[in-house]
């Protein structure tokens, strides 16, 4: 089996963020850079376990980004990856992004592709589901649980009200979420190895370089105002602050 997993680069949960003079790009000056969490602790971590199982599996990393995303791609590869890719392309949108995944897995012929339930800069949950459809595959999203006997994977998913469970032949792509594994930090043997693990760089498809997108501007959330606090039995004071201030009646 030759499982792909998809790696994005986001920053740290702690970073402040800020935007550029222009405010149309995001501003990377002193910001730590991390794995995607959702990427690292549960897509990357169940590949790793379903290599563990069956040691024949082939397990590739792929990223769409700069030279920047190389440490995150090794960090990767400490984790348990065979290999990885970069994609040479700085990405402003999802479309580039599967475009140029899709054009390699074309070419690699995976049978298995897992990605994050989303990234936590952009919240898309979008890039499994472009993925699959321009590969014309089977897409399960939201995955909690997946195991594979060998010729059919079964999923396990969260629904409103309850779980689902899916069953699917490969070819097939996959989103993963809390529950399908557990957190791995890479050991010293992982980081040394990592550093020999091929990490090939390649050209985006032509497809990939196309505007689908113009950014106009960022621009940061309003800061929250304080708390009016009422005095109980004051309610006239409530309903006029509700409507006068909140306008919410």
């Amino acid at each position: 089996m030759k499982v792909l997993v998809c790696i994005s680069k986001t920053a740290d949960t702690t970073a402040k963020i800020s935007f550029t003079a222009d405010q149309k790009s995001f501003n990377e000056s002193g910001v730590q850079f991390i794995i995607n969490p959702y990427d690292e602790w549960y897509a990357l971590v169940r590949a790793v376990e379903l290599k563990e199982q069956y040691p024949d599996t082939e397990l590739h990393l792929i990223s769409v980004g700069g030279p920047d995303v190389e440490p995150i791609l090794r960090k990767a590869l400490a984790i348990g990856g065979d290999m990885a890719f970069r994609v040479d392309l700085q990405p402003i949108s999802i479309e580039p992004v599967a475009i140029s995944i899709a054009e390699h897995v074309r070419q690699q012929g995976y049978d298995l592709i897992f990605t994050g339930k989303e990234t936590i800069d952009y919240n898309g949950s979008g890039v499994g589901g472009y993925l699959a459809g321009l590969l014309d595959w089977p897409f399960i999203s939201l995955a909690t649980s997946f195991t594979w006997d060998g010729q059919i994977a079964t999923v396990e998913r969260e629904i409103d009200g309850g779980r689902e469970i899916a069953e699917a032949m490969l070819p097939l792509v996959v989103s993963c979420q809390k529950g399908i594994a557990e957190q791995r930090i890479p050991n010293m043997r992982g980081i040394m190895a990592a550093r020999t693990k091929p990490l090939q760089v390649i050209a985006a498809p032509e497809k990939a370089k196309e505007n689908f997108v113009s950014i106009d501007h960022f621009a940061l959330p309003q800061k929250k105002s304080g708390v009016h606090l009422i005095e109980p039995g004051n309610e006239e004071e409530l309903v006029r602050l509700l409507h006068e201030e909140a306008r919410v009646i």
